[in-house]
């Protein structure tokens, strides 16, 4: 069943698609971080303000060298380290189509390192963009059965995973500048 979901998964990816999809911590929505035209749709299908960059997901923290620019060392070790999802902002964003990097040159990163979306990644063998199941504006969807249907409706594809499993919350986001200045965004 997994390995069926992470087949279609990565086929609807590698076609530029859009996926609904059960991350490590809430409903997300998602496409290749690659590919600027399913960013772009994404953005719309969200309503969303370009300006307002999404993060990115990756399997293991030795991926984050391919798309930082020289990332601090503490925040590497902070994602080594975590028990709990954790998001990092790191400044020097590289490798990714401009309309995910936020206008400051950041970038928003967070290691899956296990679970369907850890498998899915190393399936697509390209980090994955990950952003709230939602259209803007809206609350965070905890559980499936919260996600609008209209949004539902208007994805490429949804991830028959995990439906039933209600999810405590997003994950915490903390900025690591290059001089190791933490600033922590959310708790």
């Amino acid at each position: 069943m997994i390995k069926e979901e992470i087949n279609k998964t990565c086929d609807i990816l590698h076609k530029g698609g859009i996926i609904l999809y059960p991350t490590d911590t809430i409903w997300g929505l998602g496409c290749d971080a690659n590919n600027a035209d399913a960013i772009d749709k994404l953005y719309k299908l969200k309503q969303r303000d370009p300006a307002k960059s999404m993060l990115v997901l990756v399997e293991h923290v030795s991926r984050v060298q391919a798309y930082v620019n020289n990332p601090p060392d503490v925040a590497l070790d902070m994602m080594e380290i975590s028990d709990n999802p954790l998001t990092i902002i790191f400044d020097g964003a590289k490798n990714l189509p401009t309309n995910l990097i936020a206008e400051d040159g950041s970038i928003a990163i967070r290691v899956v390192p296990h679970g369907f979306v850890h498998d899915l990644i190393r399936r697509f063998k390209r980090p994955i963009v990950s952003t709230s199941a939602n259209f803007s504006g809206q609350e965070s969807p905890l559980k499936y059965s919260d996600i609008d249907k209209n949004l539902i409706e208007q994805v490429d594809y949804s991830v028959n995973l995990n439906r039933n499993n209600r999810h405590v919350k997003a994950s915490s986001i903390v900025r690591v500048r290059e001089n190791n200045q933490i600033e922590i965004i959310r708790r």
